[in-house]
């Protein structure tokens, strides 16, 4: 099939997606921006978040020692959680890590989940205002869900709706 010689396609712009719209990276660079004019979330705000979350993490009875055998030198682990935690929130797509193979080989179960998410809130009711947390708290609810289904995977588990990763042994 020939193009009839009236017609001349457009030359292709290496930033133009074909859609009219901005391209990749200024699409996702609005996304940011409408997030945080919607919610406030900014830098400054997700390291207050992970390094407040982390120091009780640290300090928990129940998730401290579980962190503490895995990690020796804190920094560059928050470094990351701030890093995923932009990703998640913003969609700055700067974390590129790979969590559940992070987390699968982890001692948890439905109660170190429960425990993460009940710490999580707390920190983010005191760091974050209502629109900031609310956002946190969905995306963290729905990383928890999503771990704890990998995580029992594979465990050779297969959990329906409303069940739970089983005790560890």
């Amino acid at each position: 099939m020939s193009i009839p010689p009236t017609i001349v396609p457009a030359p292709i712009d290496a930033d133009d997606d074909g859609h009219g719209g901005p391209s990749g990276p200024e699409r996702r660079a609005e996304v940011t921006r409408r997030i945080h004019a919607e919610t406030g979330i900014d830098a400054a705000m997700i390291a207050r978040v992970v390094d407040t979350f982390y120091g009780r993490v640290r300090g928990d009875a129940e998730l401290g020692p579980i962190f503490d055998a895995l990690i020796q030198d804190w920094e560059p682990h928050l470094a990351r959680m701030r890093s995923f935690w932009a990703s998640v929130t913003l969609k700055t797509g700067s974390y590129q890590g790979q969590p559940m193979r992070a987390h699968v080989a982890l001692p948890v179960d439905a109660r170190h989940f429960d425990r993460w998410l009940a710490l999580f809130e707390d920190t983010v009711a005191e760091v974050c205002p209502p629109a900031a947390a609310e956002l946190f708290l969905l995306r963290a609810r729905n990383i928890a869900e999503s771990l704890e289904l990998g995580i029992a995977g594979a465990r050779g588990h297969v959990l329906r709706r409303g069940e739970r990763l089983p005790p560890t042994v």
